[in-house]
């Protein structure tokens, strides 16, 4: 299957304003733009990236690359890689193009691509969507979705330490005699 990663070269050739062919109103197919780090994928994602291409013609997810994830997660993120992540999301049917950018938001691409719709999940207050101006501006809109309830990359992650960790109740440390016997047996 061939990956829907683009460069936002790529991206602005295939999806660009004008190769969109005029007002939405005379049929001019509609862009949709989301973004994230979408680190270990969840139905929450799932079910925004579904949302978010009802919107449109074409959903565009920007991934965070990496070295943007470690500067805003911390140095154990990202779990999976770029390249793995782009796969991935290339996959999802609701996904059309994956664009990786290295900056810390991805206001660059969103200038560049111009997108008919912003969408962002509602953890994200209205006046701090990054984007909203340079979107509203080219006349388009900004779009808040809910967050789906006990979905969340932190969490799951939080959960997989959890149940690493030895339960210090349950556990008694080993003597090295008992270690031994076990050992021979």
């Amino acid at each position: 299957m061939p990956s829907k990663a683009l460069t936002l070269k790529d991206a602005i050739l295939r999806f660009g304003r004008e190769k969109r062919n005029g007002p939405v109103s005379a049929g001019r197919r509609r862009m949709v733009f989301t973004n994230g780090c979408f680190d270990l994928l969840h139905p929450g994602h799932i079910r925004g990236f579904e949302l978010a291409r009802q919107m449109g013609d074409a959903l565009i997810v920007g991934l965070n690359s990496d070295a943007s994830v470690r500067q805003l997660k911390g140095p154990t993120r990202p779990v999976i890689p770029e390249q793995e992540r782009a796969e991935i999301l290339s996959a999802l049917e609701s996904v059309d193009a994956v664009v990786i950018f290295d900056e810390l938001t991805p206001r660059e691409v969103i200038s560049q691509l111009l997108p008919d719709v912003l969408v962002k999940g509602g953890d994200w207050p209205g006046d701090q969507i990054v984007g909203r101006e340079e979107v509203e501006a080219a006349g388009g809109r900004v779009v808040s979705i809910p967050l789906i309830p006990g979905y969340s990359t932190t969490a799951i992650l939080k959960k997989i330490r959890e149940s690493c960790e030895p339960s210090r109740v349950n556990e008694k440390p080993q003597t090295e005699e008992k270690r031994a016997s076990r050992a021979d047996s």
